[in-house]
């Protein structure tokens, strides 16, 4: 070093050359590590980026949805909520959109407010966090929350300014809203009854909780063409409807075959969408269960390279399996995956016990001696933060403080001791709420409906409780019926798999319109000896003449079933259409209609 400079002169040219050959050493470091040509994407967002592209060289036009998430990355948007909030005010355009990556939803018109969705693994939660949620919703919200089919909570109008508060109390609580909306994967539904189900073959408690932290810990899972759902099926006695899942696991159990080892696996099912009239297919993949959740990240990766960017009609899973093939999209898979799957062909497998669609009602045994859970009717999945304190209150107090939300908008307590059942009974009841219901209520499930969604043509859940009202009481049903109303063709409430699925739609009545459902009957899901599409039954049937036809439907079933065993799924599947409407038609409407 040259004796003009003095000492901070020589530490100063010191540090800049080394600065110099860091940077050198650090090029040549990243040519060699990366392989990627000048242009080509890299980065957490690269998969989304490439397969953009892609659409653009083919020729195609991106979605404005699609060109929105090019050109920031919606969960970089954090600031733009803060300022919003802090402004009071509400997204508009494009930004009601983007808005949904951090779980808020933008209800208008049906509300001028926020919705915010959360992510609940395995829809099970502490004591503590449905009492902070309690409180959240009292402070920031409506005073309420509603279970979702995804076993799952929302909570409801929360203004502009208290969108972040809302967001900030959920993680205080351990939670996240963090893409439960848009083009992304939503909550991951698990057993019920996972870990406590005398039947079941595996706890899937631990796998939703490993793909929910993979999920949130993989940037990737954040770029796709449109929303994606996953479920667990732990084979236990309260079903999780993984068949209507963008991805299925169902445990089974292997008993021998040549190259298995006896023990526990899930089968993989790939493409349900019942909105679009499909459930999952069987790959004829067995995996082991610690296989599941990379497996899953390789089928979300193939889904977002190969997905329409171009039609949001047409982004959903199935339809890259219907334009691919199902042996190419697995093939997809496996290159993604690294390596390939395990064939169930040879192996030899256990039928699964059946699943009880209404075993999240009532009282009952738990694998662990001595010990209860209980299943709590809600009145079309709606709580109060007043009741989800004592809730709250009553699983601390008596169970281990652990409340588990289903599929089918109720919840469970879990863990009471057989000395206690009574006296939670009791404190159910002072709640307002309760362990049994009718044939009808307790297979009751409603989507938000007009009074929150933008969407719906109908107020489903106003609808439901008054068409449990006026049925209930007409109709001795001794079997337990499925009756799903949702308000618009995204069929949140999945109409489709209901015994009586019921879809809103505007009715015209002379120069009015007027609120009313398509009817649909014999649904079913959760076992091949109930999985089918629900049929077309009437059409354009306005709301106040919708309980009488309900009643003379049903009057023709309990008339005409081949004994009190034969379910209403199965009496609509041994009969043609043209048959119901007609035993129907003979079927007498109550006195008490007048």
């Amino acid at each position: 070093m040259s004796e003009e400079f003095d000492d901070a002169q020589k530490q100063w040219l010191q540090g800049f050359v080394s600065g110099i050959e860091a940077r050198k050493a650090a090029d040549k470091l990243t040519a060699r590590t990366s392989g990627a040509p000048v242009g080509e994407p890299i980065g957490p967002d690269a998969l989304q980026q490439a397969a953009q592209d892609r659409a653009m060289a083919a020729g195609g036009k991106l979605v404005a949805e699609e060109t929105a998430k090019r050109a920031r990355h919606p969960l970089d948007r954090w600031d733009d909520l803060v300022g919003r909030a802090e402004a009071g005010q509400f997204p508009k355009g494009m930004d009601v959109f983007l808005t949904k990556y951090h779980g808020l939803f933008y209800v208008a018109p049906a509300e001028n407010s926020f919705m915010c969705r959360l992510r609940i693994p395995n829809g099970i939660l502490n004591a503590w966090q449905m009492r902070g949620l309690a409180d959240a919703a009292e402070a920031f919200g409506g005073g309420y929350a509603d279970v979702t089919t995804r076993a799952n909570l929302q909570i409801r109008e929360i203004p502009a300014r208290h969108a972040v508060d809302l967001l900030l109390a959920v993680q205080d609580l351990g939670l996240t809203a963090r893409g439960s909306g848009a083009d992304n994967i939503r909550n991951i539904t698990g057993s019920p009854t996972a870990g406590i189900d005398r039947q079941e073959l595996y706890d899937t408690r631990p796998l939703c909780r490993a793909m929910h932290h993979y999920i949130l810990n993989h940037r990737e899972m954040y770029g796709l063409p449109r929303k994606f759902n996953i479920a667990f099926d732990g084979g236990g006695r309260v079903p999780v409807l993984e068949d209507t899942n963008d991805i299925g696991f169902v445990a089974t159990e292997v008993t021998g075959g040549e190259g298995f080892e006896p023990g526990i696996y899930f089968r993989l099912q790939l493409g349900g969408i019942t909105g679009h009239l499909d459930f999952a297919f069987e790959t004829g993949v067995l995996l082991k269960p610690e296989e599941c959740v990379p497996v899953a990240g390789a089928v979300v990766r193939a889904f977002a390279i190969h997905g329409d960017r171009t039609n949001r009609q047409k982004a959903r899973l199935k339809y890259v399996i219907d334009r691919m093939g199902r042996d190419a999209f697995v093939a997809a898979v496996e290159k993604e995956h690294g390596a390939k799957l395990r064939r169930a062909a040879g192996a030899q497998v256990t039928a699964r016990v059946l699943a009880d669609k209404h075993g999240h009602i009532g009282v009952h045994r738990q694998k662990q001696p001595g010990l209860n859970y209980l299943g709590l009717v809600l009145p079309v999945g709606r709580v109060t933060s007043e009741q989800m304190c004592g809730i709250a209150e009553i699983a601390q107090r008596f169970g281990s403080g652990t409340i588990r939300l289903t599929v089918w908008q109720n919840l469970l307590i879990s863990d009471v001791a057989d000395r206690d059942i009574g006296v939670c009974v009791a404190a159910i009841a002072a709640l307002g709420l309760g362990v049994e219901a009718s044939a009808i209520r307790r297979g009751l499930v409603a989507c938000t409906g007009n009074a929150g969604c933008k969407f719906a043509a109908a107020n489903t859940k106003g609808h439901a409780l008054k068409l449990a009202d006026y049925l209930e009481v007409r109709l001795d049903i001794d079997t337990p019926i499925n009756i799903h109303l949702t308000g618009c063709h995204h069929s949140c409430a999945q109409h489709y798999i209901g015994d009586i699925g019921l879809i809103a739609a505007k009715v015209e009545r002379g120069e009015d319109s007027v609120e009313g459902y398509h009817v649909f009957i014999g649904g079913g899901a959760a076992s091949t000896a109930e999985q089918a599409m629900a049929r077309e039954y009437a059409t354009s049937i306005a709301f106040d003449e919708l309980p009488p036809l309900l009643e003379r439907l049903l009057g023709a079933y309990l008339a005409h079933r081949q004994g009190p065993a034969e379910s209403f799924f199965e009496f609509c599947r041994r009969h043609e259409i043209p048959v119901l409407r007609e035993l129907a038609e003979r079927a007498p409407v109550s006195a008490l209609a007048a």
